[in-house]
This record gives C-alpha cells, structure tokens and sequence, in this order.
C-alpha cells in the first residue's frame, strides 16, 4: 500500500508551514488526519478529505461550517489509487497553488518511499535465493531452476565463482566494470557488500573479467573456483581459497582453487590438540607481515628483509620475537611448518 508514515507526514506539514502562512493537513487513503499544523487534530477524521477521496476530485470549501473550515482538499493519486489528500485552510482562491506544491511534494516522496522499499523487497528476494543456492545439494529442481533464470543463471551449464573481498566499503566502479556486473549474476555477500560474488558460465570471460575489476580495484583480493555443475561448490572452492589468500596475503591479491588446494586441506587439518600459536601473534601486525613474507620468500633472510623494507637485523629480532611468543622457531622448517598451519587455520 503506497502511504506516508504519521512521523513522515507530519515532518512535511512542519517544514511546509515555516514557508506557507495557512494551516496545512495531511490526511490518509482513510481520510484521517495524520500531519497538522494543529496537531490536535490528527487522528480525527477530515470530512472535506473524505469527500475528496469519494468523488476523486478537488473539493473546496468556500466558508467557514460548523463540521469543516474554508479551504481547498486535493486527493493525492498516485499509480491509479487514491492514497491521501492535501488540505490547506484558507480562501480556496489563495491557498490553491500552495495546495498543488504540497500534494507534488508528498506524492514524490511516496514514490521514492515505494521504490526503497521495492528495492529492499528484491534484495531481500535476492539474497535468500543465494542463500537456497549456496546450501544446495544434488540436481537442481524445475522451481530453482525457474528462479535461477530471473538471475540470468542457467543451472544446466557449468560455473567458475570469484569470491572478490574489497578492502573497504563498496567500490564506485567504472562504465566498463559496472556493464559487467550488470551483465553477469553477481551477489554481495555481506551487508556492506565488502564481498561480491559474479557467476561466469562462459569459458572466455573468467580472465577477462578478473583483469577489469584489478584495473579499477588492484587491492581486491579475488578467487576462483573450479568450473563446476554445482554452484553451491563453486562457492566452498573459492571461499577456501580465499582464506587461504587472507591468511598468506601473497604479492598478487589472486588465487585459484586449483593451485591451493592442498594448502585448503592442510588448513583444516586439526593437527593441534591445544590453541593455535600463531594467536599470540594477533596484536603484533608487524611480526605477522614478517612470518608471511618469511614463508613466501622461502626463509630467505635477504630478500625477507628486501621486501619488508626493513635491515636484516631487524628481521632476525622480529623473528626471534615471533619464536619467544608462540615457542616455535621461524628459522626451522619443520617448526615453520607449523607456523603456517597456524597461519591458515586462524582464517578457517
């Protein structure tokens, strides 16, 4: 039902009156008042309103009566349908063109009132169709299937997800990029949409695709599944590979299932009886940029240091820091290993 709000009608009628000088009513598709510059007045029910809303025209009152008071009545029609009336007390003749700006007001402001919630009601709808989806398993029914489609997904073809996680709030992408999020079946994940998920069932467009959005957003960190019947995992693929990206954060923000999947399964082996060690290291930001550009440059003390900025000597005080915390050292293997299992299983 498109109507105003009591608070949002009545916020009109104040802001309305600081620049018209007559008494200003809104009333509802019941014909009640439910914003007046004589507040005691709302709840009642306005009988030139009721008129208006029954003949669907104009209706003036050209005196004062013991039921009504001199004014001009304009029912507010939006879509077909009556929903309200604008009344402005005062001589038909001179509160007239006052009664036109209101009533053009209030209709705009239902509108848009209508398409926010339009919008919201197919977010809503939007988003617990992914839901359904992501937790699917087997065949695909004919209603999915249906449903699907309205998302441009045909659930007969194959599919390759990339799960890109944006640093901050939702990025302004370009012409280019923006084209193709339209384009293609693509969810937000989270709801200040750091997390975008774009289903490709072309074969051509995964690289494509994944080069546009780093040439606008070269911080996203974007993963890639396999090409799968199943969407639900497609997603569980690219998800995995994303916390595994999180955990080592390598030079380029990208990864694919297929090159991390032993690394996926590595991160959710539980191959600890008591608490992660790497947790001692949660409030030490510097130590685990050391430990993960240690790993990733292959224990290497000079290029570590290289790439950290840092002097070697700060690099060995920072990893014998890291073993004083967690008790295992960086600079053995075997106890590297185990840091970095830690590493990962802290983003499972």
């Amino acid at each position: 039902m498109l109507q105003l709000s009591e608070k949002q009608a009545q916020d009109i009628v104040d802001k309305m009156m600081q620049d018209i000088p007559y008494n200003i009513n809104i009333m509802n598709e019941q014909g009640i008042i439910i914003g007046s510059g004589q507040k005691e007045r709302v709840g009642t029910i306005h009988q030139g309103a009721v008129r208006a809303l029954t003949t669907g025209d104009r209706v003036e009152v050209w005196q004062h009566g013991r039921l009504e008071k001199m004014g001009t009545n304009e029912p507010i029609r939006i879509n077909h349908q009556y929903v309200g009336v604008i009344g402005i007390s005062g001589h038909p003749d001179e509160v007239r063109p006052f009664c036109n700006i209101v009533r053009t007001t209030v209709s705009l402001l239902i509108e848009q009132r209508n398409q926010l919630e339009s919008l919201a009601h197919e977010a809503s709808r939007k988003k617990a169709f992914l839901e359904r989806l992501l937790a699917h398993s087997g065949s695909y029914s004919q209603k999915i299937r249906r449903e699907a489609a309205q998302y441009h997904i045909d659930l007969q073809l194959p599919t390759v997800l990339l799960y890109i996680r944006f640093p901050h709030e939702a990025p302004d992408f370009g012409t280019e990029t923006s084209r193709v999020f339209l384009q293609l079946p693509s969810f937000s994940m989270e709801e200040d949409g750091h997390v975008q998920l774009i289903l490709i069932q072309s074969e051509s467009d995964v690289d494509s695709i994944i080069q546009l959005v780093h040439q606008e957003q070269p911080q996203a960190f974007i993963s890639v599944s396999r090409r799968d019947a199943s969407i639900a995992i497609c997603y569980e693929q690219a998800r995995s590979a994303m916390n595994i990206l999180l955990a080592l954060r390598p030079a380029a923000p990208l990864i694919r299932y297929d090159d991390v999947q032993f690394l996926v399964r590595f991160s959710t082996a539980n191959l600890v009886r008591h608490n992660n060690v790497v947790s001692k290291l949660e409030d030490t930001a510097d130590l685990l940029d050391s430990l993960r550009s240690f790993i990733h440059h292959n224990g290497s003390m000079s290029t570590t240091a290289e790439d950290l900025n840092i002097h070697r000597n700060t690099l060995q005080y920072r990893l014998k820091r890291i073993q004083t915390l967690t008790g295992k050292d960086p600079r053995n293997w075997l106890e590297l290993i185990e840091l970095t299992h830690g590493l990962l299983a802290s983003y499972q």
